[in-house]
């Protein structure tokens, strides 16, 4: 029976490793290639064990030539890899509200030197109210990372949340995403935790974004932790970089 037992658990590491490298040979070049990007700060590169930004790549879909948002970038990691994947025909608005300004004025700064760098020549820096979100353009992704929550705080003002969904379904094309990367609250707490623990309940951010006219696309559990029992705040020591993180994506409809 112990025999039997390890034989088995020794197919389920082979199965996983065949999927773990299937999973690496269908990642395409040019996400490959952003993650590689020199020019990335090591700062940066050291959270990708957490982030695991192929995956995550994957599953928004950024490709060549997209014009996209990266809504509240923060110290611009999606920022960067968004620039190198979308490439010098592409742009990457970078998006910060004022009313996060207000209380962290030095929020600009990555952003700025971002696309100061003359290495982002395709990153736009935008500075406007939470609400609405608008752009030169309409794009083919709008993503925020670990920032959707904070839009129902007095941080950002506590703006009409189904205002600001309305504006993100307005700037994108016909058939453009939205993705929203998060951390997780216990399911059925709805918006509770938005400015205590910094999660939002994942159904909560879901209704709230399909009530403006998104199609529900699917999820990525790539950065799920079962391990992180959701009571937490995200900035505990014990927990940080590594809470439960859902990452839905949104369609507005082509017609």
């Amino acid at each position: 029976m112990k025999s039997f037992k390890g034989l088995i658990a020794l197919f389920a590491v082979f199965f996983s490793i065949v999927g773990v490298a299937k999973d690496v040979a269908n990642t395409p070049d040019y996400i490959t290639a952003a993650i590689a990007d020199s020019k990335r700060p090591s700062s940066e590169i050291d959270q990708d064990v957490s982030r695991k930004p192929e995956s995550v790549l994957k599953f928004v879909g950024v490709k060549p030539n997209d014009h996209v948002i990266d809504l509240v970038p923060g110290g611009g990691y999606y920022t960067r890899l968004f620039s190198k994947i979308v490439g010098s025909k592409g742009v990457v608005y970078s998006v910060t509200p004022n009313e996060l300004l207000q209380k962290f004025p030095k929020a600009m700064e990555a952003p700025n030197a971002i696309a100061n760098s003359g290495d982002y020549k395709n990153v736009v820096v935008l500075q406007q109210p939470a609400v609405p979100l608008t752009v030169p353009q309409p794009v083919d992704v709008v993503f925020t990372s670990m920032n959707y929550h904070d839009y129902h705080n007095p941080l950002f003002g506590s703006p009409d949340m189904a205002e600001f969904n309305k504006s993100v379904f307005n700037a994108l094309k016909p058939g453009g995403v939205f993705v929203v990367l998060d951390h997780a609250a216990t399911a059925g707490s709805g918006l509770d935790a938005t400015n205590t623990l910094h999660r939002i309940d994942p159904a909560a951010a879901k209704k709230e974004i399909m009530a403006a006219g998104f199609e529900f696309v699917g999820e990525s559990k790539a950065l799920n932790n079962s391990n992180d029992d959701h009571t937490l705040s995200v900035f505990d020591k014990s927990l940080r970089g590594n809470t439960d993180r859902f990452i839905y994506k949104f369609r507005r409809p082509k017609h």
